[in-house]
């Protein structure tokens, strides 16, 4: 009988998964693939909430095999060896694999085809599996090889169009004589956020159920509303691939609404940053626009930072949100991004280091291109904008509902007087044990304007 591999990535997923598909196509028999790479670990990059998260979505993958008749294989070690040993092991004549945009996804790709050297199996690499749109399928004219600015993007993204939904396959047989380790177990992982949700396809599913019958319809209005929390939450099951970025788009488009087209809109803006590192893998940690900076390690303001206690609700709220669920609101990760970069004006790559640290969506395409837009290293087209915690508290927090959430310190302060704490006087003021601001916002605003030759 003949035999295929599926090397599961970020697509943790049976339901519209065009890599299973493929090799369902291929042979009689596949061996559904995950492989705990030593080189993610030396790398940093699984952090405790994204390997719990990972565990939950292996289990669920597990499950969903074996309600079909099959099973997942987890192997430990080097994933270019582990494959080849699977091959070796079962006689296949194909690897198939999501194509990565990440210059650990290209290096592992190419890895893998040359450990196959010398075999009879091909590896086939598949397109728009983890994104909606493949990286490379659309670029502007003139020979250009990415877009560097959204609205143009997006213009052609829409008119390309998403490809269909795939259906989950009904039946996977997998060999009897392939072994592989125990799965790994999300209550063996130490140092977890404690809110952090559960991962898996099912409960992927289950959230974008709710998400498209209810809280979408008013998303355009309310995406930024810090405190109704009115986000799909999903970017966590995008990154694992336990949802599909392709069905969401398709599934949002039918549902239709102007909450609908912002959704989908922001899908659209997950593939952009996408196609950006596809083409400039070296703006994960390089500016990809340099602006020259002389970035400050004021080590104090960066911890005041990290932990939340920079004097500024807002800015702490955000950052003690992620620390408590390893996830933040998205309004929330811009200003968070501004105040460090450019209020403290510290070194972009800080701030998206921490992040990746904790944040369970940690994708280095969306993470690193999105910290380099706002600290204006990256693709935004207003390089010098600056997010004002306070403005940003009463339009985005008015009530100060979000800021009373993360920062009870400050919960018995009414109204927006909340956004700044240090005004209060007397016994109001000194009843509260929150710090001052670290940094005046205008002394901030200043010295990031002469940094960059704009005073």
């Amino acid at each position: 009988m003949s035999v295929a591999v599926v090397l599961f990535t970020s697509d943790l997923r049976l339901h519209d998964n065009p890599v299973l598909r493929a090799a369902l196509r291929d042979a009689d028999e596949v061996v559904p693939l995950f492989v705990r790479d030593d080189a993610v670990h030396r790398t940093g990059f699984d952090a405790p909430n994204r390997l719990a998260f990972l565990a939950d979505c292996l289990a669920d993958l597990d499950a969903g095999l074996r309600d079909r008749g099959g099973r997942l294989i987890v192997r430990r070690g080097e994933t270019p060896r582990e494959v080849k040993r699977v091959v070796e092991e079962t006689g296949a004549d194909s690897v198939h694999i999501a194509a990565g945009v990440s210059r650990y996804a290209a290096q592992r790709e190419e890895r893998i085809r040359e450990a196959l050297t010398g075999t009879d199996c091909d590896l086939r690499v598949h397109d728009a599996v983890v994104t909606a749109l493949a990286p490379g399928r659309v670029v502007p004219t003139g020979g250009k090889d990415h877009f560097a600015v959204f609205t143009p993007y997006f213009r052609r993204w829409e008119a390309e169009g998403v490809r269909g939904t795939l259906t989950a396959p009904r039946t996977v047989r997998v060999p009897d004589d392939v072994s592989g380790d125990p799965l790994p177990d999300r209550d063996t992982v130490k140092g977890l956020s404690p809110g952090l949700a559960r991962g898996g396809e099912e409960a992927g599913r289950k959230l974008v159920t709710s998400w498209l019958h209810g809280s979408m319809a008013d998303y355009e209005d309310g995406h930024d509303d810090l405190a109704g929390d009115a986000t799909s939450r999903l970017s966590p099951h995008l990154h694992f691939g336990t949802v599909s970025a392709a069905e969401l788009a398709n599934r949002a488009r039918e549902k239709g609404g102007p909450g609908g087209e912002a959704f989908v809109r922001q899908l659209a803006w997950r593939d952009f940053h996408h196609q950006v590192l596809a083409a400039r893998p070296d703006a994960s940690w390089s500016d990809y626009r340099p602006r020259h900076d002389r970035w400050r390690q004021d080590e104090d303001e960066i911890e005041a930072w990290k932990t939340g206690h920079t004097g500024y609700p807002l800015v702490d709220a955000a950052m003690r949100q992620l620390a408590h669920e390893g996830w933040m609101h998205n309004r929330g990760r811009m200003l968070a991004a501004s105040f460090l970069t450019k209020t403290l004006y510290v070194d972009w790559r800080v701030g998206a280091r921490h992040f990746l640290d904790l944040l369970v969506d940690g994708d280095v395409a969306n993470n690193q291109l999105n910290w380099q837009w706002v600290a204006g290293t990256g693709t935004d087209t207003r390089p010098n904008r600056i997010l004002n915690p306070v403005l940003q508290g009463k339009r985005f927090d008015p009530r100060g509902d979000y800021v009373r959430r993360w920062v009870p310190e400050l919960a018995e302060v009414e109204g927006p007087a909340i956004h700044e704490p240090w005004k209060l006087e007397g016994l109001d003021r000194a009843g509260i044990d929150y710090p001052d601001p670290v940094v005046d916002l205008a002394e901030g605003r200043s010295r990031f304007e002469r940094a960059r030759g704009l005073d």
